[in-house]
């Protein structure tokens, strides 16, 4: 299935995203529906499980299969690649793996979104310094930001690929290189690009991401990716039959931890979540990470003067094509934006009404490379309406 016959072809569109159907699904940056595919993969499993043991019916061929997908959507190797499940958990992994000494100091960015930012205060507990970035403009961290506040006590700088609200993409390969220069550690929070936009992991250590944004998958079925340099450095911090080496799982005198990332897997895992991440991953692989970003881009592109056109404030309207992602957020000054979010979702039209720190509410769209300029054009057409109505 090709991009352009996808869109080009309803009756596919709504097989293959049977949301389609009734709602226009805008909210890909929060927490998508499940396309026709990898639900029935889920189900298909469910059911064989009502019969036999769960692990047996699901075979180390597929999970190899699922983790070899992960690599090639990110340029790494299998062995690089672990399931763990949330971001949050593969996060705090890092956050609590790593060897700090009192004195050494991290960077990161207190506005970015929570799960990218508590795991690195908690290290306060320990003497490590905690250094927030501050970008000349919100939620959009250049390189010159990271130069200003690394020093020679900087151990690790913890990063997202896109800003949850603005949408701004760093550029994560000039990060990465000035960091590996250094010596220093780059961690990155990939929620909002990975399944969207290529993820450049040349100079990033750890990278994590759950699947039910725009990898298309369950919940609680992320990947996490530990460059294989770093897999001595980052100790498990959990531990279980999985990980640790335990022959006929009889338990050994020493820790001998499995010699690439799967010893972050401490036990049983996600299978059902892990059955629906490899039908997303195998699903975005056929369309094609290269056409799902041009034509995020191409969405863009058109939406956001169509905004302004409208009169609305966007944010970050300027961002360059380069560093811009399939997330955007507007708000209009005197309008009661959760009255519009309520319509919006009862008129079947899903957007994320989020606010900022100083309590100002946004409407954010995170269309998908399945959504239309239809149905994007039906948003404008409510929004209009809206301000109509509101005088």
């Amino acid at each position: 299935m090709t991009l352009a016959e996808l869109l080009s072809n309803e009756d596919l569109r709504h097989r293959e995203f049977p949301v389609t159907r009734k709602r226009v699904f805008l909210a890909h940056a929060g927490v998508c529906p499940l396309p026709r595919r990898v639900a029935e993969a889920i189900r298909t499993y469910a059911a064989q499980s009502t019969l036999a043991d769960q692990e047996i019916l699901l075979s180390p061929d597929q999970l190899r299969r699922t983790r070899t997908l992960a690599s090639r959507l990110l340029g790494a190797t299998p062995d690089e690649i672990a399931f763990v499940g949330p971001t949050s958990l593969a996060l705090s992994y890092v956050a609590g793996g790593l060897e700090f000494r009192a004195g050494d100091n991290v960077l990161a960015y207190f506005d970015d979104y929570p799960s990218n930012v508590y795991p690195w205060m908690a290290l306060a507990g320990r003497g490590v310094e905690v250094r927030f970035l501050q970008p000349r403009a919100f939620g959009r961290l250049e390189l010159a930001d990271v130069q200003a506040k690394v020093d020679g006590g900087t151990r690790l700088v913890a990063l997202a690929s896109g800003h949850f609200l603005t949408g701004f993409r760093p550029d994560l390969a000039r990060i990465g290189r000035f960091l590996r220069e250094r010596g220093i550690r780059f961690c990155v929070d990939a929620i909002q690009t990975l399944g969207a936009f290529a993820t450049p992991i040349e100079g990033v250590d750890f990278l994590a991401a759950d699947a039910h944004k725009w990898l298309l998958g369950p919940c609680s079925a992320g990947l996490f990716y530990v460059r294989k340099e770093a897999q001595e450095l980052l100790r498990p911090t959990v531990f279980g039959w999985h990980n640790v080496r335990c022959p006929d799982f009889v338990a050994q005198e020493r820790l001998v931890f499995r010699a690439d990332a799967r010893r972050y897997e401490a036990g049983s895992q996600n299978l059902l979540g892990l059955v629906g991440l490899n039908a997303a991953l195998a699903l975005l692989e056929e369309v094609g990470l290269d056409a799902i970003a041009a034509e995020l881009s191409r969405k863009r592109g058109w939406l956001v003067p169509a905004l302004q056109a409208g009169g609305w404030d966007v944010l970050a309207p300027d961002t360059p094509r380069e560093n811009a992602s399939g997330i955007v957020t507007f708000r209009r000054e005197g309008i009661d934006l959760a009255a519009l979010h309520r319509e919006l979702e009862a008129a079947g039209i899903v957007t994320s009404l989020r606010a900022d720190r100083a309590g100002r509410h946004y409407v954010r769209i995170s269309p998908h490379f399945y959504n239309t300029d239809a149905e994007l054009a039906r948003l404008l057409e409510a929004l209009r309406s809206f301000l109509i109505r509101a005088g």
